[in-house]
């Protein structure tokens, strides 16, 4: 428990930066209810062109649509063993907690609900939708206190069971290190996976964190290293003295990475990389400013 009260007061101290200012201005719009079809007015959207009833009437009308007060924020996070690990800084598992934490307290203090719901080798506990502060130190809590799953994490399992689950259009943030997704197109991997996020992302908005310890990304020059995969305790020996070795480890986090950013891309999912030995409010802060900018001013009469 006061391990939860340290992340409350820290996520407090940061809700106070630019994070809380972009909040809403970024996910304005992201929930919509229909109004009515009104005749179109210079300054509409196309996008908003009722079709149906332009050819009816053989004058053109849109779609009007009024932005929800409430939003409702889902988290996935990934508890599978792999997220306890760290060399530098928080384990993954800590930041994971932390950024939930900080993701949740803005929310409510814009009256939007939270959920959860945890995942190791399958879908785990979960938590409806809550928009109190002692909701959100239990959001917390559960995190950091859900037992180690051994052996890989499966997010093809949780993001189909959100499939069935999430009846209205939400923002999903799904928090992982993504270390056991198949990037390679084997059966029961990659395609399946971004399969289903690509149609999560089709009714709900999907935003993938990736939490990245220093270590994955840079070896550093410190002598032979002797490893041990967490997964199934396989063993590598690294030579961090040489340069070449450093390059090829710092190549092969890079193309992993790419990777993993086309299969976002692919399925329509937009995604954060989230360092655990860094200021973890900082990426947040550059995604909303960036997703705010790409979204423009908002146009009268529209939609989302």
């Amino acid at each position: 428990m006061a391990r939860v009260r340290q992340i409350q007061i820290r996520t407090h101290r940061l809700m106070n930066t630019a994070l809380a200012g972009g909040y809403r201005s970024t996910f304005r719009g992201q929930g919509v209810e229909f109004e009515e079809v009104r005749p179109y007015q210079p300054g509409d959207e196309v996008r908003v062109i009722d079709w149906n009833v332009t050819a009816r009437t053989g004058e053109p009308f849109v779609k009007s649509y009024r932005e929800e007060r409430q939003l409702t924020l889902h988290l996935l996070v990934d508890t599978a063993l792999p997220m306890d690990f760290a060399t530098f800084g928080e384990t993954k598992r800590d930041a994971a907690a932390q950024l939930a934490a900080l993701i949740a307290f803005v929310a409510v203090r814009h009256q939007d609900r939270v959920g959860l719901t945890l995942f190791g080798a399958e879908p785990g506990a979960h938590l409806g939708p809550g928009r109190q502060s002692r909701h959100i130190l239990r959001l917390v809590r559960e995190i950091q206190a859900a037992p180690v799953t051994p052996g890989h994490s499966s997010l093809h399992a949780v993001l189909k069971a959100q499939e069935s689950t999430l009846r209205r259009r939400a923002m999903v943030f799904v928090l992982s290190d993504f270390s056991s997704v198949d990037l390679d197109g084997n059966e029961g991997g990659s395609k399946e996976w971004v399969e289903t996020l690509a149609r999560l992302s089709r009714t709900h908005d999907v935003i993938c964190v990736r939490l990245v310890d220093r270590l994955e990304e840079e070896l550093p020059a410190t002598g032979l290293l002797r490893l041990v995969r967490m997964e199934d305790g396989e063993v590598a020996e690294v030579d961090g003295r040489r340069a070449v070795e450093r390059e090829a480890w710092s190549q092969h986090a890079r193309a992993r990475r790419d990777a993993l950013g086309a299969a976002f891309r692919r399925a329509r999912a937009e995604w954060i990389d989230v360092r655990t030995d860094g200021d973890f409010a900082a990426p947040l802060v550059r995604f909303f400013r960036r997703r705010a900018q790409a979204r423009g001013p908002r146009r009268s009469g529209g939609g989302a």
